[in-house]
């Protein structure tokens, strides 16, 4: 049986979801949960951070994608009131165990992409290209 995904937006989704449960063999595994950050998102965040990482230095030096994405997730969690949660780490580093975007809401999300288009409209950071592409903005 392969995997199955129901949005549960209507009654007919519901029986269909139910129906998929009753079938499904012993052993297997059901999560219910709002819905993840969409693929389109994603796309759009991912290329806002290789905008970001070609055009942009931080503490004087140039930053991978990587990088960027972890300076902005901490960074939005403190401005949206989540805070930090530093712990020293194996090596006596001191690292920020930030959430994940995989698992955000898609509100969520959507906050962190105004986040990094704030940051980059701050900070001189021509984003067009990449809102355009991933249909965050229709071209004029």
């Amino acid at each position: 049986m392969n995997t199955q995904v129901f949005q549960l937006s209507h009654v007919v989704a519901r029986r269909n979801a139910a129906q998929a449960v009753m079938a499904a063999p012993e052993g297997f595994m059901v999560k219910i949960g709002p819905r993840t950050r969409s693929t389109d998102q994603n796309a759009l965040l991912h290329a806002l951070f290789g905008e970001v990482a070609k055009k942009a230095t931080w503490g004087g030096r140039r930053l991978t994608l990587d990088q960027w994405k972890v300076l902005f997730i901490s960074g939005h969690a403190i401005a949206t009131g989540l805070g930090a949660d530093m712990v020293p780490g194996l090596e006596n580093e001191y690292v920020n165990i930030r959430e994940s975007s995989a698992r955000m809401s898609i509100a969520r999300m959507t906050s962190l992409i105004e986040y990094v288009l704030a940051w980059c409209a701050e900070n001189g950071i021509d984003t067009h290209e990449a809102r355009i592409r991933y249909g965050h903005e229709v071209a004029a």
